[in-house]
């Protein structure tokens, strides 16, 4: 019988791929431990992110390869953790020093369904393993404390070793909107300025810690707010939400070349209200249209995430502050989400390799 050696089973591990990074585990430096016993074999694998979509097949192409390269290995055992890593210049803000990614959600036009979208993927990627925080960045509309259950008058103080406000939490997310400042029925009266100004405050002057993805629902259109937070901080990317029909296409293709205008990455676009089952008969309504969000993403050349179709439940957890993910997990609505928030965080780790091999590459170019 052989010997079985941790170079062996490194040599095995080196003919496994992370579908989406597109290069072999141990090139990713994600084999952080291995472990022999007699016959059998215990591996650590580190993914780039608990949201991992093709996490269970890189498991299992892990133990396929070490038996492969083993026969004689009677036991071949995987577990895997995460590691989110910081995308591209967000390792040196100085206003979010722990927050590793800064996602904008935004749409082109309003009554998409943006911050539905922008919650229920937050809580998703929490509920995944990952840590996160939400900024409800519409101020003149501020929506997220009730979807996420904190409205009414939640106390907002203050860190006084630190002198920042500290966020409130709800299912597993930090959140911090004007919302939580003012009276509900209070409208704000504020010129761009001011709120442009606000929006600082809510990154600069709030205790966020340390944060795997910082999520922004941004007003919808073009406007004060968005180009405050693309020149404050550096994005990992945008999110741009849609309805299937072209009225709402239109809206997103500016909102599109705007983030590509002033260099942040599209990491993607979701299609929202794509469909609707009739809980009777099961058959599927195209209510707005169909094929609108995949289409533009073909047109542009830009990830479609996901579609998610339109049900009640949606809406009614919206109202009654669960999210659907939270409240209904195994509904087709949630799974759909839960896919979503997967596709994105695999998205932003594919950028982050990406750049960073990017700009290695020009380095050795400088250098030769």
């Amino acid at each position: 019988m052989s010997s079985i050696t941790k170079e062996k089973v490194i040599s095995a591990l080196k003919t496994v791929y992370d579908p989406d990074l597109k290069r072999d585990l141990v090139t990713l430096n994600m084999v952080k431990d291995v472990q022999i016993n007699s016959a059998e074999i215990n591996v650590s694998i580190e993914l780039t992110t608990p949201a991992c979509p093709l996490k269970d097949k890189i498991k299992q192409d892990c133990i396929d390869a070490i038996k492969k390269e083993i026969p004689t290995a009677q036991k071949v055992s995987v577990t895997l953790s995460s590691n989110v890593r910081y995308s591209l210049g967000q390792g040196k803000n100085e206003i979010l020093p722990g927050v590793k990614n800064t996602i904008a959600v935004a749409s082109g036009k309003g009554g998409v369904g943006k911050s539905t979208v922008a919650v229920n993927m937050a809580v998703a990627l929490a509920k995944e393993g990952a840590k996160v925080g939400l900024i409800d960045a519409d101020i003149y509309g501020p929506s997220v404390p009730l979807m996420l259950g904190i409205n009414g008058k939640p106390k907002i103080y203050q860190d006084t070793a630190t002198a920042k406000m500290v966020p409130l939490e709800n299912f597993g997310i930090k959140v911090m909107s004007i919302g939580f400042l003012i009276d509900d029925d209070a409208p704000v009266i504020w010129r761009g300025p001011m709120a442009s100004g606000a929006i600082k405050q809510f990154m600069s002057d709030v205790r966020w810690e340390e944060l795997d993805y910082l999520v922004f629902d941004l007003p919808p259109g073009t406007g004060d707010i968005q180009l405050t937070l693309v020149q404050t901080i550096p994005l990992s990317g945008a999110v741009v939400v849609t309805t299937p029909q072209d009225v709402s296409l239109i809206d997103v293709k500016k909102a599109i070349r705007m983030f590509q205008r002033v260099n942040v990455p599209i990491l993607g676009i979701v299609e929202n209200m794509s469909y609707f089952i009739a809980p009777d008969t099961g058959k599927k309504y195209y209510i707005f249209g169909s094929g609108g969000g995949e289409k533009l993403a073909k047109e542009l050349s830009v990830p479609l995430l996901g579609s998610i179709p339109i049900n009640q439940n949606i809406r009614e957890g919206g109202d009654n502050g669960k999210p659907i993910v939270f409240e209904s997990p195994e509904t087709e609505e949630s799974k759909k989400i839960f896919e979503i928030s997967r596709n994105l965080a695999a998205q932003i780790s594919i950028n982050t390799l990406s750049s960073k091999t990017s700009k290695i590459e020009i380095l050795m170019g400088d250098d030769n």
